[in-house]
């Protein structure tokens, strides 16, 4: 939206040849170009002492510089919607360097030394036992060690090579050919690898580079046991006649 301005003031567009910001500024007509300088090296950083000040029109052409220290901007052919733009004539300084991050030096505090502070996230949690540092009455431990045995026993029950069917929460069932039972590196827990019949999986048989079976893209799949329901369970008929193949 185009800047209005009220007697004595003039609203402009910003822009410097150290970066590709663009911003709009009311500025006083009464200013002297030495104190807009000033201003203008708080928006564009730009030192006050090197920066030349052109003055474009609103379709960008060079109306002219503004070098007199001691003039006021209303001296000057400015109007609403005209652009300053911020030339800095520093030979130290190339354009674009206050937008390269990669020149930033980034400092990176180890983790033993994260560990240490007393201001961290970390520090807060472990003062307030949330998160990872709650602390667990017996009762909510002893469930924890019942369901990991549930688990176990139930992934102890499915036999490699066996036909299953998978039932997930918000999935329609899906069959397959068990292909892995046990502890994984990806996650806690046990699971059961399965190849499906159809590409329905996630992976093909390996997760974070790590392979627990082999079968094609998208027909494998990891799933908790309790998932998992072992049985005659024959390939499902996907309705094509061998002349239709």
């Amino acid at each position: 939206m185009a800047g209005i301005s009220t007697p004595g003031t003039v609203s402009v567009q910003i822009t410097s040849s150290m970066t590709s910001f663009t911003s709009e500024k009311r500025l006083q007509r009464g200013d002297t170009i030495s104190t807009l300088k000033g201003k203008l090296e708080l928006i564009t950083g730009c030192s006050a002492m090197t920066m030349e000040v052109q003055l474009l029109d609103r379709e960008g052409t060079l109306l002219c510089i503004l070098n007199n220290e001691d003039a006021l901007l209303g001296h000057y052919p400015v109007e609403d919607n005209m652009r300053l733009h911020v030339v800095d004539k520093d030979p130290t300084k190339k354009a674009g360097q206050f937008e390269d991050l990669s020149a930033v030096e980034k400092y990176e505090m180890t983790t033993e030394d994260y560990s240490k502070r007393a201001d961290s996230v970390r520090a807060f949690k472990q003062r307030n036992k949330v998160g990872q540092f709650k602390q667990k009455t017996p009762e909510e431990i002893q469930e924890e060690k019942e369901r990991a045995q549930k688990e176990e026993a139930a992934a102890k029950a499915i036999t490699l090579g066996s036909r299953c069917e998978v039932t997930v929460s918000n999935a329609p069932p899906r069959r397959g050919v068990v292909m892995f039972v046990g502890q994984t590196e990806f996650k806690p827990g046990w699971w059961v690898g399965v190849k499906y019949d159809e590409p329905v999986g996630k992976n093909d048989g390996s997760v974070a580079g790590k392979r627990y079976f082999t079968c094609p893209q998208k027909y494998g799949g990891f799933v908790k046991p309790k998932d998992v329901t072992v049985g005659d369970f024959p390939e499902e008929d996907l309705g094509f006649e061998d002349d239709e193949m």
